[in-house]
């Protein structure tokens, strides 16, 4: 079952994924506003839905000419049926409700671009747009898609998808037990049981932090930072906590767990200035960039890339990709192998020239090279899933810093084999040693096949011992990882490379 939802999740992105639940959320919605389940006028869900919609687009569009970056079409949809479900639908002869659905849909797309540091905005437009709502209009969002016992199973069965999704297991946990224990600290014994049922079924909880808490670009992104975000945010979600007469609300809570997660994570965006394209296997490429300002980052984190895209396709203008140069590089590489259905992104990047620019942003990952440099290490890659390998073997090379690391490399067959050059540098001036796995075509001295527990056997009789890196096709990565563990390899010595938006 779990295998059957990751082949469906792997061809969603992580936007796409967050869109699809919005809109079965809405529909849900809609339909039970004919049978009374959910109460609200359909006819004013539908249009207050319709303006959401209508006054983000405009906002973003204008938005977007003026500052001159590219318009992400789904991060404006998402926000705005965030607005649709958590704002009262309004009649369309309620002029009061409309201006504040307009006021706070504007509001948050601006937030995007006004309140925004080196092109990273620092707030979730959504909750700052019905936050601005409430103080400035007294129209506050009240939540009611968190608070119809009716929609809890489509708010839990799609938010489970989204975590799953984006691996952020760690955040939604810390978040849902750090604000139940809080609302139970500031609870009369007595009621305990009302307060937690309340608070799970009658409440935004769930809904918040499935979609508000996880929102990529304003969450911190390592580990601890973001446990830290979560804790934080689910303190102050309590409804009791107040400072004087002044009482949290969920958009307010979370405001400042952006502020939060703004001051210790990455600043800013990157514009990137395409410099040459090199070919360095089949049908796969490096495009060279030259960044606007150094980027400081650690071998084998990734970035959120983002084309401005006059026809998008369902896979949207974004993608997270590795970087394949090394921190120790002046120019950024980033790697990508082209298949003949490219997504429109990918048919975009293929027709950059020297010159035009690419935005990137969301600088995160834990898949890096451990702070012990006596910790033995295996690499296992698959393709194109030897870019975050690259920019650690040149990372050491160029420190001349020697590390007890294996390589295993499988590909289809010779003429996919890429970064030969720096394989070659690692062996002759670290003696880091590499062994090919070639299912088609294997010459003297390479594995024939694919790597397997045999050729881990092989080539590393002290494979218990290490820690295994895995990169690749999702399939093989997942297939490599079972058969480590069927090994004998504990859990934790085995990473993963995933980000959020795998497609």
């Amino acid at each position: 079952m779990i295998k059957a939802v990751d082949r469906f999740l792997d061809h969603l992105t992580m936007y796409r994924l967050v869109l699809y639940y919005l809109m079965v959320l809405l529909g849900t919605a809609f339909a039970f506003c004919f049978v009374k389940l959910v109460p609200h006028d359909p006819l004013a869900l539908a249009f207050t839905t319709i303006l959401a919609l209508a006054a983000c687009w405009i906002t973003n569009r204008a938005f977007a000419l003026v500052f001159e970056v590219p318009a992400n079409n789904e991060s404006v949809y998402i926000t705005a049926l965030i607005l649709a479900l958590i704002l009262d639908p309004v009649a369309v002869t309620d002029l009061k409700g409309i201006g504040a659905v307009a006021f706070a849909s504007v509001w948050a797309i601006s937030s995007k671009f006004i309140f925004a540091v080196g092109r990273k905005h620092l707030f979730n437009p959504a909750a700052l747009g019905v936050a601005l709502s409430a103080l400035l209009l007294d129209q506050p969002a009240t939540w009611w898609v968190g608070g119809n016992p009716w929609l809890l199973s489509p708010v839990l069965i799609g938010g489970i998808l989204v975590v799953r999704k984006l691996r952020r297991l760690d955040l939604v946990v810390t978040f849902l037990v750090v604000a139940l224990v809080t609302v139970l600290a500031t609870t009369e014994p007595a009621q305990y049981g009302g307060a937690v049922k309340e608070t799970l079924s009658s409440s935004p909880l769930l809904f918040f932090g499935f979609v508000m808490l996880t929102e990529p670009l304003t969450a911190p992104t390592q580990r601890w930072p973001r446990i830290a975000f979560a804790a934080i945010v689910g303190f102050l979600f309590a409804p009791n906590i107040h400072i004087g007469s002044f009482y949290f609300t969920p958009e307010l809570a979370l405001l400042v767990g952006n502020l939060f997660g703004y001051s210790v994570g990455p600043k800013g965006r990157l514009v990137l200035s395409l410099e040459r394209i090199e070919q360095t296997a089949a049908d796969s490429y490096d495009f060279i960039f030259r960044p606007s300002r150094k980027l400081a980052f650690q071998a084998g984190q990734y970035l959120e890339w983002t084309l401005g895209l006059e026809r998008c396709d369902s896979r949207g203008n974004r993608r997270y990709f590795t970087v394949a140069s090394s921190p120790t590089e002046q120019s950024v590489r980033l790697g990508v192998k082209f298949y003949p259905q490219s997504s429109a992104f990918k048919r975009a990047l293929s027709g950059m020239k020297p010159g035009a620019t690419i935005h990137a942003s969301q600088l995160a990952g834990d898949f890096t090279l451990p702070s012990n440099p006596k910790t033995k290490i295996a690499f296992l890659a698959g393709g194109i899933g030897i870019t975050p390998f690259r920019s650690m073997l040149q990372y050491l090379v160029d420190r001349n810093e020697a590390r007890p690391i294996v390589v295993l490399y499988g590909t289809e067959g010779q003429d996919d084999i890429a970064y030969r050059d720096v394989l070659g540098l690692a062996r002759r001036e670290l003696g880091i040693r590499t062994f090919h796995a070639v299912a088609n075509g294997a010459e003297r001295g390479q594995y024939p096949g694919y790597i397997d527990a045999r050729l881990v056997r092989l080539t590393m009789p002290d494979y218990l011992e290490r820690t295994f890196y895995i990169s690749g096709p999702q399939v093989m990565v997942k297939s490599l990882r079972e058969k480590l563990l069927a090994m004998g390899v504990r859990r934790s010595r085995i990473k993963v490379d995933y980000f959020p938006g795998f497609a």
